[in-house]
């Protein structure tokens, strides 16, 4: 759940960004979010003995590969003590409750039950993610706290979860949700954003979860979310922890019953240590509370970042084909071919947008290098020929020694980044193919026109001969030396297909014709000969 209403006040906050946003970043993944939303679309018997969340989270990973993001799957450790309340309601053990709150203190943290359902969807999704190359980092205790952690120390461009205290461990940018339908987009929100929109920080945002409720405490009871920002707001966020802390939740006054809650943060008494000596007897429990709360969010328990455990989840590791093909049969019952017709052209599109990046660096470092002269081969052979997907210009690619790989559709601009000499060969390529096929063209339009005067003249002496069968003597004096005028056909550009189409449609009409003579037949024939020809 993370804070109660947190997501709602963050609203305004929310960016829907393509899902083109994600090439060429590291992403860390609260495996646990994932799995929970993907199998909540379908709960059915069928859906999970088919494994549908497993197989939405492979076209996730594969969709995400071809942008050549990195991911690295974050996994949740033992439930922290101040959550046991929090986590035994939600499994209907409320009667054990109350004996959690009262040994919060005694209990450091409690352990999963590893042979549960959920526990073996996620050991499934880390040995898939594996086979992908995907690294999995299984944290000490809550999963969103160390995405936040690598997320503030820059080993992350940003996290995957749906719980919105990721924010108070300390997370920059969070993607709450991601959509494959279309070109796809992901749903983003920044701390920057947060800060400038609605003047929150981290500060502000633990107190609202002190004041509404969230997995480690219940909040104030009755209090509304639009009362608590304000009054946090007046506070400041460099302040209102240390009011918390020190005063707590102030009484209601005349002046303060609409706002339903007093943090005044004037006063340097209630900032001083005399202060806090003076008054720590009185509210201790509640105060106690809340610094037990604040800590929580400050102070998780998580991996550090030059520990060897972020290392190893931060390294390159393989694809690994042949287990992919192992995983996918056994899972999903999908053939080897199968797998490949997946995964391969999602690889091998990772692989040239890195070639890419590597082409993209050398140019703004001033080096200007050719194919040939590159330290790493170019992943494309050659471009097939122009195709369009999704209303976008894409060029079908030959592929050089890839896995079997022959041939995939790539975006043009994808292309023109990485290898724009080899758009300029399948250019000189299609230009003498061109010509040639526009001048066999003119020769079938000539050829078209010369069968057409035929048949007419042919026509026009046999419809005469029928109407007349007696000659008709004309007297007139005609000047032989004078030569006939030529017999001029106009001539209509059309496309090939539409040209050769009526060709073919006349020829079959002139063949038709009884009165037809053989040579005419002869010459219909040839031309159904010579359009065949042409590609």
């Amino acid at each position: 759940m993370g804070v109660k209403n947190l997501w709602d006040i963050l609203e305004s906050c929310k960016k829907t960004l393509p899902l083109h946003h994600l090439q060429n970043k590291r992403v860390c993944i609260d495996l646990s979010c994932w799995m929970v939303q993907l199998h909540s679309v379908c709960k059915t018997h069928s859906c999970i003995k088919d494994k549908v969340y497993l197989k939405n989270l492979f076209h996730r990973i594969r969709a995400l590969i071809a942008l050549n993001c990195r991911v690295v799957f974050v996994t949740d450790g033992s439930i922290p003590a101040i959550k046991l309340s929090t986590y035994r309601q939600r499994l209907g053990s409320a009667t054990e409750v109350l004996q959690d709150e009262i040994n919060t203190q005694k209990v450091s943290s409690l352990r999963r039950n590893m042979g549960s359902e959920f526990s073996c969807m996620i050991k499934e999704a880390k040995t898939l993610g594996l086979a992908l190359g995907i690294p999995c980092l299984d944290g000490i205790e809550e999963a969103e706290a160390q995405c936040a952690l690598l997320n503030s120390e820059s080993l992350c461009d940003g996290c995957f979860s749906l719980d919105s205290d990721i924010f108070l461990f300390g997370a920059k940018t969070v993607y709450r949700d991601i959509d494959l339908g279309g070109g796809g987009y992901v749903v983003c929100y920044e701390m920057e954003d947060i800060e400038k929109k609605l003047g929150f920080g981290r500060n502000s945002l633990i107190s609202v979860a002190l004041l509404l409720g969230s997995d480690y405490t219940k909040g104030v009871h009755g209090l509304g979310r639009e009362t608590a920002c304000i009054a946090i707001k007046s506070a400041g966020d460099q302040n209102v922890l240390q009011q918390i802390v020190l005063k707590g939740f102030g009484k209601k006054t005349k002046k303060s019953k609409k706002q339903g809650i007093d943090l005044d943060c004037d006063a340097n008494k209630e900032n001083s240590l005399a202060y806090k000596q003076n008054n720590s007897d009185t509210n201790p429990p509640q105060n106690d509370q809340f610094v037990q709360v604040i800590n929580a969010y400050m102070k998780p328990k998580c991996h550090s970042a030059d520990s060897e455990a972020v290392y190893r989840a931060l390294a390159t590791y393989p694809f690994q084909r042949t287990k992919l093909q192992e995983i996918c049969r056994q899972f999903f019952g999908w053939t080897p071919e199968k797998t490949d017709e997946y995964i391969l052209p999602k690889i091998a599109e990772r692989d040239l947008r890195r070639f890419a990046n590597l082409r993209s660096c050398s140019s703004s470092l001033g080096v200007q290098l050719s194919l040939d002269k590159m330290p790493v081969m170019c992943p494309i052979s050659a471009i097939i020929k122009s195709r369009k997907a999704q209303g976008k210009e894409c060029f079908e690619v030959a592929w050089k020694d890839f896995d079997g790989l022959k041939s995939s559709v790539v975006h043009a601009e994808l292309v023109e980044s990485a290898c724009p000499e080899k758009i300029a060969e399948f250019k000189e390529r299609r230009a003498p193919k061109k010509k040639q096929n526009r001048r066999r063209l003119e020769e079938v339009d000539l050829k078209l026109q010369s069968l057409m005067l035929d048949i007419e003249r042919t026509s026009h002496s046999v419809s005469t001969a029928t109407l007349y069968p007696n000659p008709i003597v004309i007297t007139e004096v005609v000047d032989l030396l004078s030569p006939s005028p030529p017999i001029r056909a106009r001539k209509v550009s059309k496309p090939q297909e539409t040209v050769i189409s009526r060709m073919i449609d006349i020829i079959d009409l002139s063949e038709s014709e009884p009165e037809m003579s053989p040579e005419h037949a002869r010459k219909a024939r040839e031309l159904r000969l010579f359009i065949s020809s042409i590609d």
